[in-house]
């Protein structure tokens, strides 16, 4: 383990609700403003060895992650406000957070992006890199990263993709090696998206990535074979935040007492640029591909058909201005108990997305940088508590249960402190 030491630049792909959200945050938790809530890095303990041991540390404290006064913040965007005007408009945190932030806030400019209007139809900003070939325009994100870090004085970077959600691609055969994928970059090939342009240039240069929108981005056997050779860590994708949040909750619930579920119908309405994004059908395709497959796999009806062999399972996004970032995500869920007789639950999550990826970003800054100097490379799939469709190794098959999910994250973070993975078996 190569302990932690100097500077973290945390790169952002999307300068925008999100990602000003987190920045923001960060700041206003080291000014003492506020609490990092919802954070695992900042506020959860770890419990070591048996439970009459009394050993409970603070995640923190246990393993060697960066202070948050060690991280410094860069990153792209279409739209050329900084990341106090862009938080302003975003209208995401009051004022009272806001604007005692604006001196550190208006120093945060994003640099141009890398951006092609096919690929997000419902955006259009000026802000972005001059045309070029795809080659061309990753050697100027990869030397973006080199400058960035040479004015911030970081030792080291990681890169959270918080940018829109693309069109709904699936790998083709530029994504099928290394070779394939960089003679795709000089011929301009259509499958490779912006997203994966920003991937690319991460893993190049050595940096940790990570994709909180549900397109292909790093997810393809090129780029993960890449990450693999270069010794990068790489994690995705989709932040779990919302809706699906509480499918990860409630659905292993009802498969841990054998409760049927015939049917779950969802619907979400949001205002915020994610929410005009999705209003396109190419977009909201990949974004309903990663909220979809949560209740099968957790579900696993193939296991038990006569439970979940009939879920009819449905997911609707609706853009609706007036309601900003606070997004509302409800679900009717019906249900069969003893005897086969039916129940219904109603469960209704105004909630605000921002707010609940914030923190995600900010751990999965600092357990992509621990991961890197632990010297663990390519997909980090003890990370898929954080994602709605979690990257995993090719021919593993992904775990939404959130419970699971937390479980293999504590064991795997004990595992690199040098202490002993717990197994619940132990009555003590």
């Amino acid at each position: 383990m190569i302990k932690q030491s100097g500077n973290l630049l945390v790169l952002l792909p999307g300068m925008g609700a999100v990602a000003t959200t987190f920045v923001a945050g960060v700041e206003a938790v080291r000014r003492g403003m506020a609490k990092p809530f919802g954070s695992v890095t900042q506020l959860q303990t770890i419990r070591l060895g048996k439970r009459s041991e009394g050993r409970n540390p603070l995640i923190k404290d246990l393993v060697d992650l960066a202070p948050l006064e060690a991280l410094r913040f860069a990153g792209w965007d279409i739209y050329e406000e900084s990341a106090f005007d862009a938080a302003r408009r975003a209208q995401v945190l009051s004022s009272d957070h806001v604007l005692p932030l604006k001196d550190f806030l208006s120093e945060v400019v994003p640099m141009p992006a890398a951006f092609d209007r096919e690929y997000v139809k419902r955006l259009d900003g000026r802000h972005v890199k001059p045309s070029k070939s795809k080659r061309e325009l990753a050697e100027a994100l990869r030397q973006d990263i080199r400058d960035q870090m040479s004015k911030t004085g970081a030792s080291r970077a990681v890169m959270v993709w918080c940018g829109s959600t693309e069109v709904y691609t699936q790998p083709s055969a530029c994504h099928l090696s290394i070779e394939a994928f960089e003679k795709g970059l000089d011929e301009n090939d259509p499958a490779i998206t912006p997203s994966q342009l920003y991937a690319y240039a991460a893993i190049q240069e050595g940096v940790p990535y990570a994709n909180g929108a549900p397109n292909l981005s790093a997810d393809n056997a090129a780029l993960v074979a890449l990450a693999d050779e270069r010794g990068v860590p790489v994690a995705g994708k989709d932040f779990k935040t919302g809706q699906t949040l509480m499918k990860t909750m409630l659905a292993p619930g009802f498969k841990a007492r054998m409760l049927g579920v015939d049917g779950w119908f969802s619907t979400n309405i949001l205002g915020n640029r994610d929410g005009e994004v999705l209003d396109d059908p190419g977009s909201f395709r990949a974004k309903e591909v990663t909220k979809s497959s949560v209740l099968d796999a957790i579900l696993q009806p193939e296991l038990y058909p006569d439970l979940y062999g009939d879920l009819y399972h449905k997911v609707r996004i609706n853009y609706y201005p007036p309601r900003g970032d606070e997004k509302e995500g409800w679900d009717n869920i019906d249900i069969r108990g003893w005897l086969g007789y039916r129940m219904q639950i109603k469960v209704d999550f105004l909630c605000r997305d921002s707010i609940l990826a914030a923190p995600i970003v900010l751990d999965l800054a600092l357990f992509l940088d621990l991961a890197a100097r632990a010297g663990m490379k390519g997909v980090q799939e003890w990370l898929s508590f954080y994602f709605k469709s979690p990257q995993v190794a090719q021919g593993h098959v992904p775990e939404h249960d959130l419970f699971i999910q937390h479980f293999r994250l504590k064991n795997t973070l004990r595992v690199i402190a040098g202490e002993d993975p717990v197994d619940h078996l132990a009555e003590d």
